[in-house]
């Protein structure tokens, strides 16, 4: 089982978390492997290649901020937390959110800075290594919230389950998962099937998106038996017909979903576009903010963010004559849209 680094929401353990996830990026006091290495590199190359260079050829924080933002966004439709574009930041900062704490940027930061104290800027190395680390983050965040799930569905992590345990989990994980820190709101659908499929939007297909990478799985053991063994998701002897998931392989599971509902959920984005785009009487590519608040009264489940909530998206234009406006584009793009 890969290695994992537990989130804490208390600042020193948080930091020692984060130095572990960068050690093993960098390879103190842990592993990456090299050829992965070499693989982010030449996923990165090319856009490398366009970006602004010092005289040393690096890249500034800047630049190297919107490489990685790019990045996720292009191989998993990811945004990550304080490597937004379009977060205000000076070459000396990166701004005041991040990836999935507080502190993550200013301290990949820090641990990179050790090599840039004369303000080189950051080799195409150094971006490999911070998109090491965040995959390392990620892997470990899906990891937290998956033994939650095993906990509160009773199952021990070292059993092995069957295909229908599984899918228990699955479901839950996507509740979760789609929840974020909404406990309340998580307590009250997982004790309501009914209220489930009421409240999120096309929940049977959710259902079968999930159902559908266990059938992936069970097709690669099946039919591609070395490339399973390669991915570590079947093991020497194991009855391909037999169909039970470790822990581990859950867990591969889940990295899927990380990477792949966001193509699986472009319908309901396009369905987004399409009723704001209704909204929009005068073509202008904004919604006024009270049709947008009535549409959710009337029959809409989604727009019902605070105005405050809408500004920090910077999809809240102030400055028109006709009042507070929801800007279209901004609003679907969104890191809690799509």
């Amino acid at each position: 089982r890969k290695s994992s680094v537990r989130g804490s929401l208390d600042a020193g353990v948080l930091e020692r978390d984060l130095s572990t996830a960068m050690g093993e990026a960098l390879g103190c006091g842990g592993h990456v492997d090299e050829k992965h290495l070499a693989s982010i590199e030449a996923q990165l190359a090319t856009m490398w290649r366009t970006l602004p260079k010092t005289a040393e050829g690096n890249v500034e924080r800047r630049s190297l901020r919107y490489l990685i933002h790019r990045h996720f966004s292009r191989t998993s439709a990811l945004h990550i937390r304080g490597f937004e574009p379009s977060r205000p930041a000076d070459a000396s900062g990166w701004g005041s959110a991040d990836i999935l704490s507080q502190q993550v940027p200013a301290f990949v930061e820090s641990v990179l800075q050790s090599k840039h104290k004369l303000e080189l800027g950051f080799s195409l190395n150094d971006a490999a290594h911070v998109v090491a680390t965040i995959e390392q983050l990620i892997y470990d965040f899906e990891g937290s919230v998956l033994e939650r799930v095993y906990r509160q569905q009773h199952k021990p992590l070292t059993r092995s389950l069957s295909s229908q345990g599984v899918e228990q989990l699955l479901e839950s994980y996507m509740v979760h998962w789609l929840l974020g820190d909404d406990e309340e709101g998580i307590s009250m659908l997982l004790g309501n099937r009914s209220l489930i499929e009421s409240s999120v939007p096309h929940w049977n297909q959710v259902v079968a998106f999930t159902k559908g990478l266990i059938r992936d799985l069970d097709y690669k053991r099946q039919h591609l038996p070395d490339a399973a063994l390669a991915a570590a998701t079947a093991r020497p002897g194991h009855n391909a017909l037999a169909a039970r998931y470790s822990f581990e392989d859950v867990h591969g599971l889940v990295g899927g979903i990380t990477k792949s509902f966001a193509s699986f959920w472009e319908s309901e984005c396009v369905s987004m576009k399409s009723a704001l785009v209704s909204m929009d009487r005068h073509s202008t590519g904004r919604v006024p903010l009270s049709r947008f608040y009535s549409s959710a009264l009337d029959t809409e489940w989604r727009f019902g963010e605070s105005e405050s909530y809408l500004r920090d998206l910077g999809a809240l234009d102030e400055t028109s004559w006709l009042g507070k406006q929801v800007i279209i584009p901004n609003y679907i793009q969104a890191a809690s849209n799509c």
